[in-house]
């Protein structure tokens, strides 16, 4: 039901931007987008017909007033009026922003029932691509860099709230915490700020010891960040190995040790 209240007005955006919303599937645009394409049609259709009626009448009307008060010159009869009329519709502003909402919305209709092409209008696209000109990317947008996918509303509010986390968690050193199982030692690291190219199975080097980056989450912590590292016995360096240099000092945390329960024994006496 979604899809066919908001999907026809969703359908008239760029691919780009309507993608960005998240509201349906690419494959479930077909309808949505058969139905904007044939309402911008019909309503295009109506409003022309009901533009040269109103102003070919209103225009006429006012040929003959003027005719009749002896402004319009002599020897003009009703037929000029009436064809200086439909000049006027046919070279009006208007009339060529109607009848191209009405050619546009039959290609976008055929477009999207035989070519499975969903086309949004022609004036969101050419802004669209103004705007990209304007602010060129050069890199990874805000969005990518605080991990979240390009192409979603979502990424872009994350992306805000990225900078804002890391505007409010400025100045917090990382927390170091070592651990071992069995004869395994992992080394977890917890980051007020997303660690950039820190993606498994990444190595990372740290004062000298090798590591293999396991696992990485996010929380909502002071250092919602975490990185768990499995210590390697050995590592050859390389451009590709990641070597981890906190910026101020890191605190160390010890692991917490998890005692099982103490049962005790009572001998009645």
């Amino acid at each position: 039901m979604l899809r066919f209240l908001l999907g026809p007005f969703v359908a008239l955006l760029p691919k780009r931007w309507r993608c960005s919303l998240a509201l349906l599937p690419s494959a479930d645009w077909r309808v949505p987008s058969i139905l904007s394409g044939l309402a911008e049609f019909l309503v295009a259709v109506a409003a022309m017909l009901y533009w040269y009626s109103y102003s070919v009448t209103t225009w006429v009307s006012r040929g003959l007033d003027l005719a009749l008060a002896g402004k319009a010159g002599p020897g003009v009869n009703e037929q000029e009026i009436g064809f200086m009329a439909i000049f006027i519709f046919a070279t009006h502003p208007l009339t060529w922003l109607i009848a191209y909402c009405a050619v546009e919305g039959s290609v976008r209709l055929v477009a999207a029932a035989f070519a499975e092409s969903h086309l949004g209008i022609l004036p969101l696209f050419v802004l669209d691509k103004i705007f990209l000109k304007i602010i060129p990317r050069s890199g990874p947008s805000a969005a990518e860099e605080g991990g979240y996918p390009e192409g979603n509303l979502s990424s872009y509010v994350g992306a805000i709230r990225e900078k804002v986390r890391v505007s409010t968690t400025a100045g917090i050193p990382d927390e170091l915490c070592v651990s071992t199982e069995g004869a395994e030692e992992f080394l977890e690291i917890r980051a007020s700020r997303r660690k950039p190219d820190w993606t498994p199975p990444r190595t990372v080097k740290y004062q000298d010891i090798f590591y293999r980056l396991e696992d990485s989450s996010t929380g909502s912590a002071r250092r919602p960040y975490r990185y768990r590292l499995r210590r390697l016995s050995a590592g050859v360096m390389s451009r590709t190995v990641l070597v981890y240099v906190p910026e101020r000092e890191p605190v160390v945390s010890k692991p917490k040790l998890h005692r099982a329960p103490v049962s005790i024994l009572l001998i009645p006496g």
